[in-house]
């Protein structure tokens, strides 16, 4: 996630992406990087934060910034946001939110749907309400869970769809303030998952995928990052899996 691919970003423009001390985050902040934006990332790990660092080619280091924040914490989030904006030189133009449980975690219902989704409503409005530029995108880490497939996890599947939904929302009735967009991955090889192609389990279901494999981090950020860019200009409202077919077998 290194490579040079612009996207069509204006050079030194800035994006916040929440949960990226790992996984689909990390992978997206360094794609970002490598597109020439700089980049505030944020995660509730400082750990990940450190590793995120120690990634980043010396000539690309001087554009990250990075965040120690809980995203579900509105106080966080705007020491969090005013730190950014004196790190980037104002607003960020674009914004990843990435950041959310992970399904294995036991959480009771109601929290869950505050921490995952209200997090997400939380932030974005955080930020429409500092006034980024204008041809402001977001892009949020949904999931295939809640939105094509059902989960054991109620409150999993249960707040990925609200994600979507809000997404679908912020398009129909804030286009004159950003474009909103949602990519649904399948099983990603993140820590999170650490072990699982090897399982009894990850062995039946990876069956089921068509690809044959879980996807990669880098595989992820890149049609996020798309949405987020210029090139997708036109695209408003979106819900994209990245599963390598495996909805389309269920």
């Amino acid at each position: 996630m290194t490579g040079d691919t612009t996207w069509g970003f204006t050079e030194g423009e800035a994006v916040i992406v929440t949960g990226a001390g790992s996984g689909i985050g990390r992978a997206v902040a360094l794609g970002a990087l490598g597109a020439g934006l700089r980049v505030s990332a944020w995660d509730l790990q400082p750990a990940g934060l450190e590793e995120l660092a120690a990634q980043v080619p010396a000539d690309r280091r001087e554009r990250l910034h990075t965040a120690v924040c809980d995203v579900a914490d509105a106080d966080a989030r705007a020491a969090a946001l005013a730190d950014t904006g004196r790190a980037t030189g104002g607003v960020p133009r674009y914004l990843v939110n990435n950041a959310g449980p992970s399904s294995q975690v036991p959480l009771a219902f109601d929290e869950a749907v505050r921490i995952s989704v209200g997090s997400i409503r939380g932030l974005t409005q955080d930020w429409l309400d500092a006034g980024p530029p204008s041809e402001a995108a977001m892009v949020a880490t949904a999931s295939v869970a809640g939105n094509l497939v059902g989960t054991e996890s109620d409150w999993y599947s249960a707040s990925k769809a609200a994600v979507v939904g809000y997404v679908r929302h912020l398009a129909a009735h804030h286009a004159d303030r950003l474009r909103a967009n949602a990519i649904g991955p399948g099983m990603t090889d993140t820590p999170r998952l650490a072990g699982f192609a090897e399982s009894e389990m990850g062995h039946r279901i990876l069956a089921r995928v068509p690809l044959g494999r879980m996807g990669r981090p880098e595989e992820m950020a890149w049609p996020i990052l798309f949405l987020l860019s210029p090139r997708a200009s036109y695209v408003n409202g979106t819900f994209l899996p990245v599963d390598g077919g495996w909805t389309v077998t269920q």
